[in-house]
C-alpha cells in the first residue's frame, strides 16, 4: 500500500458552487515533494490539514474531522471504465491518491501511517455536492456516485509531519467495531435506519455523523 500522488488544489472562480465568493479548490493536481500535514483547526476557521492547499467553502469543508481527503486509484479506474474518460490523480478533490488500501472498506477510526511520520484517522466518508457535480462536468453525478457508495474517506491527522508521493501507507489500528466509511455513507444518505449502527464507532465519528446518528435513535428507537 502506498500514496500514489499528493494532490494540492488553488482557489479558483467557478460558476457551479455556492461559495459566497464563488470559489473552489476542488480542481487539485498532483505535486512532488515533500509537503506538511497538520491538524487545521476547528470546522468553520480551519481549512484543509495539507499545507498549500485551498479549502473555500468552510461551511462545508475542511476543519479537524475533514482535515484530509483520500481516494483509492481503484475507485478512479472503475470510473473511468464507466464513464469513458480520464480520471487523472485529484479528480475527485482528494488530498491523497492512494494504491492498494480500500479506502471506502476502512473502518471508522481506523488508522493509517504514511511515511516515516504522519498518522491519520478515518472520520467518515466524503458527501458529493453541486461543486463536485460541477467540477466533474457529469450530469446526475450526485446521485450516481451517490449510488455507487464508494465516497472515499476524510481523515484527521493524529500525528502531524510531512508526506510525499511514494511514501508507504500502513494500517496501524483497526478498530473491532464494524463501521465502514461505506456504511457510514449508506446511513447518512440512502438507508437512514442504519444510522444507529454507526455509534458503535464511538468518538472517532466525525462530530456530525454522531449527532445524526443520536437523533434518529433517540427519535425511532427510544
Amino acid at each position: 500500500m502506498k500514496l500514489l500522488s499528493l494532490n494540492l488544489g488553488r482557489p479558483e472562480p467557478v460558476e457551479y458552487t455556492d461559495q459566497p465568493e464563488g470559489l473552489t479548490g476542488i480542481d487539485k493536481r498532483p505535486v512532488d515533494g515533500r509537503v506538511r500535514v497538520a491538524a487545521p483547526g476547528p470546522k468553520g476557521t480551519g481549512a484543509s490539514g495539507v499545507a498549500g492547499d485551498a479549502v473555500c467553502d468552510l461551511r462545508h469543508h475542511g476543519g479537524d474531522d475533514q482535515a484530509v481527503y483520500a481516494v483509492a486509484r481503484e475507485d478512479l479506474d472503475g470510473w473511468e471504465r464507466e464513464l469513458g474518460r480520464s480520471l487523472p490523480n485529484g479528480s475527485f478533490g482528494e488530498n491523497l491518491t492512494t494504491e492498494g488500501l480500500d479506502v471506502s472498506g476502512a473502518r471508522i477510526g481506523e488508522r493509517w501511517r504514511i511515511g516515516p511520520e504522519v498518522v491519520l484517522e478515518v472520520t467518515s466518508g466524503r458527501i458529493p455536492c453541486r461543486t463536485f457535480q460541477g467540477h466533474l462536468g457529469e450530469r446526475g453525478w450526485v446521485k450516481r456516485f451517490t449510488r455507487k457508495g464508494a465516497p472515499g474517506a476524510y481523515l484527521r491527522v493524529i500525528e502531524p509531519g510531512e508526506v510525499q508521493a511514494g511514501d508507504p501507507i500502513t494500517i496501524v489500528h483497526r478498530p473491532d467495531h464494524e463501521v465502514t466509511v461505506a456504511l457510514q455513507f449508506r446511513a447518512t444518505t440512502t438507508e437512514r435506519h442504519l444510522l444507529p449502527l454507526l455509534l458503535a464507532a464511538g468518538d472517532a465519528l466525525h462530530p456530525e455523523g454522531a449527532a445524526k446518528a443520536r437523533e434518529y435513535t433517540r427519535k425511532h428507537l427510544a
